[in-house]
This record gives C-alpha cells, sequence and structure tokens, in this order.
C-alpha cells in the first residue's frame, strides 16, 4: 500500500475513532427496578456501643404499608421558580419535586421532568422512588427510639408553602425531654438548606450524629453510554471521585455496612447522583468533617448516598444544631457555578461530566454558553463554534493537507520505483528514503496534526453532548429538539405518506433516516472524493461503503451532535480542495465520482 492510501486511511480511521467508541461501548441495559421490594435506609450498626460507637436506626421496611402510609401523611407544598412538588411530614423527606422549566417532550401538555419521587407513586406520573431523607442516629448507647427516624411523623411547626424567603420547620418531642426541630429553606434555582436541631431537657447527656441520605429504588431507564458517567459522584477534600450504576452492585462487603465505599472527609466536599442532566447532591457545610457513603442494598435493589457528621454531645439544658444542604435539579452551568463560587461549594463545577480533556472542555463549553448568549439559536453556536475550533486548528490541518498534496506529487516517481524493484523490498524502501528526503517530504507530517487535534474534537464533541442547553433546544424547521434524533424520516418520505415511522429506540429506528444524518452520509462521501479510490479492491470496498455505514450508525444521535459533523465534514472539505488546489493538485472530484461507479459497474460483471 503506498504512503498516500496510508495517510488517507490513518486520518479516516482517527476521525471517526471516537464515534465508533462511543457507538460500541454501550453499557449494560439499566435493570428494572421492583417498587413493591421492601426498602432500607440502611446504617452503620456498631457491635458494642462505645461512648462514640453510632448505633442503627431502625431500618425502615418500605412495603404496601408503608406505601400507604406515605400516600396518606399531610404534605407541605414546595413552589419555586424551578421546581415545585412537596415534601412529606413521614420522615420529613423531600421526595416529590419536578423540574417547571423542563418538560419530557415537546408534546402540548406534556408534564414537567420529575426528579424525585415517593414509595408507592401511581398514576400516570408514577415514577421509581427517588428522595432526600434527613435524621440523626443515636451514639453512646442512646435507645434509637428516643431519635426521629425516616417513619417518625413531624408536625408543621411554621410555613405553609416552601418557597425561596419563606421556608418552612418541621417539630418532634420524642417524649423523653428531646425536642427535635427541621428547618428547610430553599433558594431560586436548586439549593435546599437544612437545618436539623435538637433540644435537651431531660436530665441525662445524649449523643447523636446528623445525617443525609439520598436514596433512589433502581435507577432510571435510559441508554447509557461508556464515556459518559452517570451514578455518584462526589468531591472529597479536593478529590473527584466517580462510581457508576453498574459499579455500586460490585462494591466490596464492608461490616456493618454491607456493599459501600466509605470515606471520611477532612473539611470539603459533598456527594450524590448524577444523571445526563439531572443531579441530586448532599453538601455539607464548607469546612465541615463528614463520612462520605456510596452504598447499594441488593435485596432491594437500592442505590444509596450518604453524608454522615461527627456524633454531637448534647448535656441537660442545651441544644445542638446541624445545617446541610441539597443540590437538586438540572445540572445548569451558571447555577452550579453560583453555588461554588459565590455558595462556597468548593469543586462543584465538576459534577459535570468533562471527560479525560476537561482541560480543552470546559474553555469550549464556556465558548459555546457565550454564543448561545449572543447568537440565541443552539444550532447556529454549534456551527460557529466548530468554525471557530477549526480555524484555531488551521496550521495543523495545513500541515496535514500539504502533506498529503505533496506525496499526490511524487505518486508517479514512487509507481516507477515500485516497477523498477519488483520484489526487493529492501531497495524500494532505500529509494523511497531518498526520494523523500530529495524532495524534503516527511510521510509522517501529514499523521501528526491529525493526531494532535483528535483530543480537541473529542472534546468538542464531549461539549455538545452534555450540554444541557441542547434538552429541547430548536435549530431550524422540524428539529425541534437539538438533543433528540432527527424527526424526519426516509421511511415516510420525510412526512409526506401518512404514516408513523418506527420511535427512537426501536431496532427499526436504524432504517428511518432523516434528512440530517443522510446529508451527514454525504458530506462523508464528498470528502472522501478529495482523493481517488486505493486500487486495492478490499480498500475500494471498505472506502466505499464507510459514509454509509456511519451514516446508519450515527442516525440515532442527538441532532446536535450530527449538525456538529455536517458542519465539520463542510469545513474540513474546503479546506483540504482550497489548499490542494494552491499546491498544483486540484482534486478531480467528478473525475473520482465518475470512477467510483464505473469501478462499481466492472465489479459487478
Amino acid at each position: 500500500m503506498d504512503d498516500q492510501n496510508k495517510n488517507l486511511i490513518l486520518a479516516t480511521a482517527l476521525s471517526f475513532l471516537v464515534i465508533l467508541v462511543w457507538f460500541t461501548l454501550f453499557a449494560p441495559p439499566a435493570p428494572v427496578a421492583d417498587q413493591n421490594a421492601p426498602a432500607s435506609e440502611t446504617q452503620p450498626v456498631a457491635a458494642t456501643p462505645a461512648p462514640d460507637a453510632v448505633t442503627t436506626a431502625p431500618a425502615p421496611a418500605e412495603g404496601t404499608e408503608a406505601a400507604a402510609e406515605i400516600a396518606t401523611a399531610p404534605r407541605i407544598r414546595i413552589d419555586t421558580p424551578m421546581l415545585v412538588g412537596s415534601l412529606s411530614l413521614l420522615g420529613g423527606r423531600i421526595d416529590d419535586l419536578s423540574l417547571k422549566k423542563y418538560q419530557v417532550s415537546l408534546d402540548p401538555g406534556s408534564p414537567d421532568v420529575r426528579l424525585l419521587a415517593p414509595f408507592g407513586s401511581t398514576g400516570a406520573d408514577a415514577a421509581k422512588p427517588y428522595y432526600a431523607v434527613y435524621g440523626w442516629l443515636p451514639a453512646g448507647g442512646l435507645d434509637p427510639a428516643l431519635v426521629p427516624d425516616p417513619r417518625t411523623l413531624w408536625q408543621q411547626e411554621s410555613g405553609n408553602v416552601l418557597a425561596p424567603g419563606k421556608p418552612v420547620t418541621l417539630r418532634w418531642n420524642n417524649g423523653a425531654g428531646l425536642i427535635f426541630r427541621r428547618t428547610i429553606a430553599v433558594d431560586d434555582d436548586y439549593l435546599f438548606t437544612i437545618s436539623q436541631s435538637v433540644e435537651n431537657s431531660s436530665a441525662a447527656t445524649v449523643r447523636m450524629a446528623p445525617y443525609g441520605i439520598v436514596a433512589r429504588h433502581g435507577i432510571p431507564q435510559a441508554r447509557r453510554i461508556y464515556v459518559l458517567h452517570e451514578g455518584v459522584v462526589r468531591l472529597s477534600d479536593g478529590e473527584l471521585q466517580e462510581i457508576k450504576y453498574s459499579a455500586m452492585p460490585k462494591l466490596d462487603p464492608i461490616d456493618r455496612e454491607g456493599q459501600a465505599e466509605v470515606i471520611d472527609v477532612a473539611h470539603d466536599g459533598w456527594v450524590g447522583f448524577t444523571d445526563k442532566y439531572w443531579m441530586t447532591t448532599l453538601v455539607p457545610e464548607s469546612g465541615q468533617a463528614f463520612k462520605s457513603v456510596a452504598k447499594f442494598v441488593p435485596g432491594s435493589d437500592i442505590y444509596q448516598t450518604e453524608a454522615r457528621l461527627p456524633v454531637m454531645e448534647i448535656a441537660p439544658g442545651a441544644s445542638a444544631e446541624a445545617t446541610t444542604r441539597l443540590f437538586a435539579g438540572a445540572k445548569e452551568w451558571e447555577a452550579i457555578k453560583h453555588y461554588q463560587d459565590d455558595v462556597g461549594i468548593k469543586g462543584f463545577v465538576d459534577s459535570i461530566d468533562w471527560g479525560w480533556f476537561f482541560y480543552l472542555t470546559k474553555p469550549m463549553f464556556r465558548l459555546l454558553h457565550w454564543l448561545h448568549g449572543v447568537i440565541g439559536n443552539m444550532g447556529l453556536a454549534i456551527i460557529a463554534l466548530t468554525f471557530i475550533i477549526k480555524a484555531l486548528v488551521f496550521p495543523l490541518a495545513r500541515k496535514s493537507y500539504v502533506s498529503m498534496a505533496k506525496m499526490k506529487e511524487l505518486q508517479p516517481e514512487m509507481e516507477a520505483l515500485k516497477e523498477s524493484a519488483g520484489d526487493d523490498r529492501q531497495r524500494m524502501q532505500k529509494g523511497m528514503m531518498e526520494l523523500y528526503k530529495k524532495n524534503k517530504v516527511n510521510p509522517a507530517s501529514g499523521c501528526l496534526p491529525i493526531l494532535l487535534q483528535i483530543p480537541i474534537f473529542f472534546s468538542l464533541y464531549k461539549v455538545i453532548y452534555v450540554t444541557i442547553e441542547l434538552y429541547h433546544a430548536p435549530f431550524v424547521g422540524w428539529i425541534r429538539d437539538l438533543s433528540a434524533p432527527d424527526p424526519s424520516s426516509i421511511l415516510n418520505l420525510f412526512g409526506l405518506l401518512p404514516f408513523a415511522t418506527p420511535e427512537p429506540g426501536s431496532l427499526l429506528f436504524i432504517l428511518s433516516l432523516g434528512v440530517m444524518p443522510i446529508l451527514l452520509g454525504i458530506s462523508m462521501w464528498l470528502q472522501q472524493k478529495l482523493n481517488p479510490a486505493p486500487t486495492d479492491p478490499t480498500q475500494q470496498m471498505i472506502f466505499a461503503w464507510m459514509p454509509w455505514v456511519f451514516m446508519f450508525m450515527l442516525g440515532s444521535f442527538a441532532s446536535g451532535l450530527v449538525l456538529y459533523w455536517i458542519t465539520n465534514n463542510t469545513i474540513t472539505f474546503i479546506q483540504q480542495y482550497t489548499i490542494m488546489s494552491m499546491h498544483g493538485k486540484r482534486p478531480d472530484i467528478f473525475g473520482n465520482i465518475r470512477n467510483s461507479f464505473k469501478r462499481n459497474k466492472a465489479v459487478k460483471k
């Protein structure tokens, strides 16, 4: 194989390496949780209570009886500019939360995206249980019945509706001299502040530890891609850690914990669950030490994160208070950055999955965010961002295209050298080196720029995939959601025929090509025709099928990603055509197209 074809094949392979990895490395389908399975918000158990040992709180068996209790328990409405829902007085749990700004679909009357859902929810909006619950763990031999647990029925002391500037306070008297209060406040975006206090009017000193739990029964049904993290995300003293949902059942068993991973955090951290666009995270106050727990309860298929604060000692007549925060909402960069910079949640921006090349994806995202604000259309912002990135890496691309042009100029001499050398490979290689040296051509110089560009375009691809600003963002005409596949379909002639096409996610959807995937295939095909087809029949077949294979593969990807690849291919085509023309080797595109059809006919005969 001559060096021109080697470079061409390498360039093509590297250009689509990222997409191949993304397409082939899907995680297994998410398991379906049994919503009637018993749940347990499990806590650590000390074998022999020592003065500072934390004993277990009663683990509530969430079954039919518990579901009925939760369904009939009094609730307090939550209503903010971004959130709507309620909290239950049974356990004081925040278990009903929807996002006003985001709807499930673009259909008229589509419900809001539901983030948190109570156990035993029914009806059209039924969802897997997913909630945040707070409480106190008894320590030093304190009777667990004397502290509130997830089944405690709280009394509403103040506040009728939880809203910005309007906190609510819950109260519980254990009847033995301890009065517990929980004050919950919320801001205009997605941050709750939970203050837990206890007054000791008994005659004995008591010891206990405040905690917060985020528990979800099963995991959301979604297509999971290998390079996008979904599962536990946490920061511990400046170190970010991620645990995928699929890895949690494989956690090592810990005595009195079950399958869990416990980290002692000295001063700053947070822990919770993140999905592609949404997140629920426990955030202790800055400087607060705590235990960060990620846990899986196999019998109930419950995924759980916990933040356990140190044991507090409350003397008779004294009181104690602990304040933590809960982020529950959309992973909007502006809101999360505000909480990091202005509220003091260290490293919170890293809860967004920036990927391996975070040093590139972060500035790219900020540029895309700015372009979207200026232009007002996310599709046009993606096109503009692609133009800017291509302009920045143009010097690298130019070296690659110039090298390809020079190699093309040497093609006749290389063919003559091959004929004269025959089967003498050593003579041919020596002649090639002399030819390169004489014409000052480095055959590897066309590959290095491509290698250097891969992290850049991988990062751009990642930014477009993870940004929530694509969610239900319109572009033009029929493209009303850049985060979803192109809804048009060749199967019904793009809407001209009166019948429905396969739904996204179905096996037949891959055949339901829309306008944008077809444009993507054409752009790849035209880019390929900048060079003559290789003479080797196997290579010819691979190159002939490659654009159309990728067209079908990428047809089910988000329209925003397909738009990026169309733009990238178009710019690359123009750059390569222009540079090769400037070096006297104008690509014979129409001739290459005609020759490809001639070869196809010859093969058929």
